[in-house]
């Protein structure tokens, strides 16, 4: 009999992780499939940091670590905040978790209480709706478009605000399109900000390092506003480290507070191990993540060029991130002869079962009229993966 609660049924499944094991069961059926539908860079994780790893499971770093992380490593991260964001904060402000997701997770439930309401700019990533519904938070979406860079506008801001308003999500640079925010947008949305108090934000900067346009820019940096920022970031992109599932919040210190008693009470520390190789990752030389930027920029220019070649595709030109997202509205209500493509979803779908390539459906952002594609992998896979959608999508009339 199935009795999951209430909250688990109220739960979409990720389309994201659905789409990449879909394309490993064909993979398994020895379908030759190009999988441009995960979030992951395909590098390695850099030398300097497996070395660390290493050194800690030698020097038995193998007990329980502190719930908010190791002194060390939030060090570290107070001193990578100083040195390139110009921010300061105190060890205490930090706290580590097992991956950026649950930072996120953790900020949202120690924040939001039922029938509060939280702005999400769309499209957005996958799991801050889930989140917010987890915390019976009401998402209020406010819709932007390829017209605008997929970027909200501080009047869209100010015309979602409501008494009920606790939180905004804001993600820079952005999964899934790869728009980045300036300096001058941001300071014009910490323009409205400042004129609703009981407003906080969660600023998603995983991808900060991946950024084609020149320095990193937060809310965090606007005085009037800082102490209601919890900046979101962690290792997984910059470093090539997903599977090490090292996040971190810096917060005011009453929220970094608050997160660390909720942790502490469902999965306590992260890895030892992993915390030791952030720390070396943080603490290291940085010439290994200019090396990865720099590959991705190249990737980004060759996917938006061939991207561009498809008749019926909408391309911008994403400033960061590893993502393309394309409208693809030409091709809904078109066929093949033998299907019907009538929503995103199903266009995916035909991409990957026809194409043999895996994208994800813009619906699961709360797109869907787009297509997510990830080039977070060769330039080889990327060319070959663009000359079938073309070939494909030229297929429907």
């Amino acid at each position: 009999m199935n009795q999951v609660s209430d909250r688990l049924a109220a739960l979409a499944p990720s389309q994201t992780l659905a789409m990449s094991q879909k394309s490993s069961e064909l993979k398994a059926q020895g379908v030759d499939v190009i999988n441009l539908s995960v979030g992951e860079p395909d590098f390695n994780t850099p030398q300097h940091i497996k070395d660390a790893a290493k050194k800690a499971i030698d020097d038995n770093f193998s007990h329980y670590s502190p719930v908010p992380g190791y002194m060390d490593l939030r060090q570290a991260i107070c001193a990578k905040l100083k040195n390139e964001n110009g921010l300061d904060f105190t060890p205490e402000q930090i706290v580590v978790s097992n991956g950026a997701k649950q930072s996120i997770c953790n900020t949202i439930l120690a924040l939001v209480n039922p029938g509060d309401e939280v702005i999400l700019p769309a499209p957005y990533w996958v799991s801050y709706v889930e989140m917010v519904k987890l915390a019976e938070g009401k998402n209020v979406i406010v819709e932007t478009g390829i017209e605008q860079d997929f970027k909200m506008t501080p009047a869209q801001l100010e015309a979602a605000i409501t008494p009920k308003t606790k939180l905004l999500i804001l993600c820079s640079p952005s999964n899934p399109t790869g728009s980045v925010y300036s300096r001058e947008e941001l300071e014009a949305l910490a323009s409205v900000l400042e004129r609703h108090p009981q407003v906080f934000v969660i600023s998603d900067e995983i991808y900060e390092h991946i950024n084609y346009v020149g320095a990193h820019q937060s809310l965090a940096q606007f005085p009037s506003i800082r102490e209601r920022i919890v900046i979101i970031n962690g290792v997984s992109k910059g470093y090539a480290m997903t599977g090490w599932r090292i996040g971190f919040i810096a917060a005011p210190l009453w929220i970094a507070k608050a997160c660390n008693k909720l942790q502490g009470q469902y999965t306590s520390g992260a890895s030892s191990i992993a915390q030791k190789a952030a720390a070396a990752a943080f603490a290291g030389e940085q010439g290994c993540v200019e090396t990865m930027r720099r590959a991705f920029q190249h990737r980004r220019d060759l996917v938006v060029r061939l991207a561009k070649e498809i008749p019926g595709l909408k391309v911008n030109d994403p400033q960061g991130a590893f993502y393309l997202f394309p409208e693809i509205s030409h091709y809904l209500g078109k066929s093949d002869g033998e299907r019907k493509i009538n929503t995103s979803s199903d266009l995916a779908m035909y991409i990957l079962e026809v194409g043999h390539v895996a994208t994800v459906a813009g619906d699961a952002f709360g797109a869907p009229d787009y297509l997510r594609l990830s080039y977070a992998t060769s330039e080889e896979n990327i060319t070959e993966a663009m000359r079938r959608m073309k070939e494909v999508l030229a297929r429907l009339k």
